[in-house]
């Protein structure tokens, strides 16, 4: 089952490093990890999606909520709100322009440059919706992706 964290931690350095070497330590792999700031300076959201079964994210709770500048520990339910930010550039021969803006329109991506021979956009949604747009535009040759990692919010 696939998990997502919010966790509420001092904006200090070496935070982030603590938190992610409580899940290599314990060999857990994690498929995303995004920190940010968050509305009060002093504190940041490091927002963590993994894969592990209910007594896997019981412990993983446990164990962060020891880690000394960590300040909560929320396990955001299926239905949060989730959003990626990728940059993704193609390969594009001008022949072919027109399709991959057409995509770009299909699926809310914006066009953020144009160059000889490639087209660069910018896209942010579910990452479902991130993996569906790579699909979409690896007919064409992608030369370079760049993708944030999750962040969420709960409904409500």
């Amino acid at each position: 089952m696939k998990y997502t964290l919010s966790v509420l931690v001092e904006n200090q350095p070496g935070v982030l490093s603590k938190v992610v070497g409580l899940f290599s330590r314990r060999g857990y792999n994690l498929d995303s990890v995004a920190v940010g700031a968050t509305e009060d300076s002093t504190m940041s959201c490091v927002t963590i999606v993994g894969e592990g079964d209910d007594y896997i994210l019981e412990q993983v709770e446990k164990q962060l909520n020891k880690v000394i500048p960590v300040i909560k520990v929320r396990s955001l339910s299926p239905g949060a709100v989730q959003a990626e930010l990728m940059l993704i550039k193609t390969g594009c021969e001008t022949q072919h322009l027109a399709e991959i803006n057409q995509i770009a329109a299909l699926m809310k991506a914006e066009v953020v440059d144009v160059a000889k021979g490639s087209v660069t956009l910018r896209f942010a949604g579910e990452q479902e919706k991130c993996d569906t747009l790579c699909a979409l535009l690896r007919p064409y040759g992608i030369r370079e992706i760049a993708r944030t990692g999750v962040i969420a919010l709960d409904r409500g």
